[in-house]
């Protein structure tokens, strides 16, 4: 437990946030950031690796969908364990550990990436680098805890957007040593993030902080798993992260199966879909901030449910360009919805509390410790969507040769979300308390009378 602790830690307070806080919080997250941006690398390296995979290793694109599917559903169930090691442990001192187990897959990898490694090796060393996965949600965790209300759709998009970005980045790397040394140095890759690992554990042993009051609450877990919130966000989170890193992971290979791109020419393409998804995701949360999380998730939901039908239209006519425009859009739309649907976990349980007849600071201290708790569940959940979009792909192309019936299936998903998040949160409701204060949000109309107008 040691390390730089800090005591008090009051965010709402303008005064202290003025004099102290923001520096602080500041600092903390671009270090965060950092980390988080290492791990989304790590956890993506297979990814990458497939398009390195030619007919020498004898694995098909059946298999390589799978260990790509194996990699997102570890990163997906690690996060619940490492949303609460920040509170037991420090963020700074979480976030140290949690850097350099990622040397783990990552050496073991560039251990075994060659031809001859047997096909169970591969799935071993690709779901250990789904600890890559936990570490956005112990650092969302971590950051939650720094910001006051009115700036965490800001600082939570920009952080999970900088990690976000550990996605294209790693497969831009690939880019480089495939465009350069070929495609029969996948180790170069590897050898790249060693370093960078350490680089970031460093950082943050030198820059970061822990905060004493963030405690372990197991009455808030308990509180936040019986709250139906939390899984009406987990499912609305399927449909954002979800779809950004299962079509991440998978749109290399979909590129090389469905339309015969090379190695070089699929990753040429690959990371442009998930670095624009990746830096919108910050100005999804700050028009959440605006105009509130539920009507710019909606929005979005309906712009996926449109892009998907582009992409299956090109799926039917096979044609590679209006399929990129559609695919991308997708991955723009899905980075923007995961700004706005992290937005709207803190307000909904900010809400909670004054549902309950609580105000003010016990309000906010109740909204903390329970979005606090839900962030992990939320984001084990939306993760698990990444692997039904590479299971979904798998199967499609199993049985048709192409990923049309998965974006089918797509479609009808996001249909079901825009339903949930209007019908809960948009939809003209029963009446609320009266405790509920005017202020309690920037939105008017429906919105507001439901009592989550800041969602």
């Amino acid at each position: 437990m040691g390390g730089r602790w800090i005591e008090r830690w009051e965010p709402e307070d303008e005064d202290f946030w003025r004099e102290k806080g923001e520096r602080i919080a500041r600092r903390n997250l671009l270090y965060s950031v950092l980390s988080e941006h290492i791990g989304f690398s790590v956890w993506s390296l297979w990814s990458v690796m497939v398009l390195f995979m030619g007919p020498q290793y004898g694995i098909d694109p059946a298999g390589k969908f799978f260990l790509i599917g194996t990699a997102t559903f570890v990163g997906a169930l690690i996060r619940v364990p490492y949303t609460f090691a920040v509170a037991r442990f420090g963020g700074r001192n979480w976030t140290i550990l949690s850097a350099l187990l990622l040397l783990l897959p990552t050496g073991f990898a560039f251990a075994v990436m060659e031809p001859g490694t047997s096909y169970t090796t591969f799935v071993l060393v690709a779901a250990l680098t789904g600890v890559g996965g936990g570490n956005f949600a112990s650092s969302m965790t971590n950051i939650n805890a720094f910001f006051p209300l009115r700036k965490k759709g800001w600082a939570l998009g920009l952080n999970a957007g900088g990690g976000n970005i550990g996605v294209p980045v790693v497969q831009l790397v690939g880019l480089l040593v495939i465009g350069t040394a070929g495609a029969l140095h996948p180790r170069i890759v590897l050898g790249v993030y060693l370093p960078l690992i350490v680089v970031a554990a460093v950082c943050a042993a030198l820059f970061m902080d822990n905060l004493a009051p963030v405690r372990n609450d197991t009455g808030a877990a308990k509180e936040a798993v019986r709250d139906r919130h939390t899984w009406i966000m987990a499912f609305l989170y399927i449909g954002t992260f979800g779809s950004f890193i299962g079509y991440s992971f998978a749109f290399g290979l979909v590129l090389q199966t469905q339309f015969g791109r090379t190695p070089l020419q699929a990753a040429s393409l690959t990371f442009v879909g998930p670095l624009l998804g990746s830096l919108i995701r910050p100005v999804g949360g700050a028009l959440a901030d605006r105009h509130g999380g539920a009507r710019i998730t909606l929005a979005t939901f309906a712009a996926m449910a449109a892009a998907t039908g582009v992409v299956i239209y090109a799926s039917v006519v096979e044609s590679l360009t209006v399929f990129l425009v559609g695919f991308i859009g997708l991955f723009v739309l899905s980075g923007l919805g995961n700004g706005s649907t992290y937005k709207m976990i803190p307000a909904i349980f900010l809400a909670q509390g004054h549902r309950r007849g609580l105000a003010g600071e016990a309000a906010e201290a109740y909204g903390r410790r329970l979005s606090g708790a839900a962030m992990g569940l939320i984001g084990a959940v939306g993760a698990v969507g990444g692997l039904g979009i590479n299971l979904a792909f798998r199967q499609s192309f199993q049985t048709s040769g192409t990923g049309t019936a998965a974006f089918v299936s797509f479609l009808v998903f996001y249909a079901a979300c825009m339903a949930v998040t209007w019908a809960v949160y948009l939809r003209a409701p029963a009446a609320v308390p009266a405790t509920v204060p005017r202020d309690a949000g920037h939105a008017t109309g429906s919105e507001a009378r439901t009592g989550y107008a800041k969602v």
